[in-house]
């Protein structure tokens, strides 16, 4: 008889929820590919030949890389100041404590923030800075500000769970060893983070890339990304088909984009393994 600690009895879990997505994808893949019953490219077909189309993927990959890029540089110092403070769970608790707040609720925030009449804009018209509104929402500025918001907190807990578990003693013999500053963090600190770096950016960018809410409320119909494409295509059009096709494409390009970075990943770490 089996032992029930076994570990392999660790990939039943796994092997469900593959096969749950593989379940999932086979179904909108056969949805979109049969809008009326027959089997067609149609659907396909329009997104590589409108602009339309087109721009939105585009400008959904510009965010997702913009926040990514914005999440990286804020939150990497972030997660490299709590690795090294000595209350570093309450400042965690704190940094994710928004996530305790609905998505809605903190979008509306930064509406009344970034608003022609919000916070923002009536301060530098009070201090004489603008003369004129400055335009933050409802356009892809206003996009990225709400999604740095919202996904910066993955980002600082991906890299502060490699941080942490680094060796301090590295550090302190690249210093006794005549190391700068900079030296100890280019050649020490930044190659050990690079495991939750690669998680972070990962993380931050597949999310942005699916993002609804957020691009609803800040940047509205006219900067529409894919995911609230396909919230439009299901409840208001109730398109179905195009909707599952949206959502193909963005799978399979997400997927392709984040090769590089898978592969660069696994090229690190079996570099360390030899």
């Amino acid at each position: 008889m089996r032992r029930l600690t076994d570990p392999r009895l660790l990939a039943i879990p796994q092997l469900i929820f593959l096969g749950m997505f593989l379940y999932g994808f086979v179904a909108i893949t056969w949805s979109s590919l049969h809008p009326e019953g027959t089997f067609t490219f149609e659907i396909y077909a329009s997104f590589m030949m409108q602009r339309t189309y087109q721009a939105i993927l585009w400008r959904t990959i510009e965010v997702s890389v913009w926040t990514t890029a914005i999440c990286l540089l804020l939150g990497y110092p972030l997660a490299y100041f709590l690795a090294r403070a000595r209350n570093t769970e309450l400042l965690l608790l704190l940094l994710i404590s928004p996530w305790l707040v609905s998505i809605v609720v903190r979008t509306f925030g930064w509406m009344l923030l970034l608003g022609n009449a919000g916070v923002i804009n009536r301060g530098l018209l009070e201090l004489g800075i603008i003369s004129l509104p400055v335009r933050m929402m409802f356009n892809t500025t206003g996009v990225i500000i709400g999604l740095v918001h919202v996904l910066l907190p993955l980002m600082v807990v991906c890299i502060l769970s490699v941080l942490v578990k680094s060796d301090r003693a590295l550090e302190e013999a690249a210093g006794s060893l005549g190391a700068s500053p900079v030296q100890t963090f280019t050649r020490v600190i930044w190659p050990i983070s690079l495991p939750g770096v690669y998680n972070g950016m990962l993380l931050v960018f597949l999310v942005a890339m699916g993002a609804i809410v957020t691009p609803i409320l800040l940047g509205g119909f006219r900067q529409t990304m894919v995911g609230s494409q396909i919230f439009q295509e299901v409840f208001m059009l109730f398109n179905f088909p195009r909707a599952a096709a949206y959502a193909v494409v963005l799978l399979v390009v997400s997927f392709v984009l984040v090769i590089p970075i898978l592969l660069h990943d696994r090229h690190l770490r079996r570099k360390r393994n030899i």
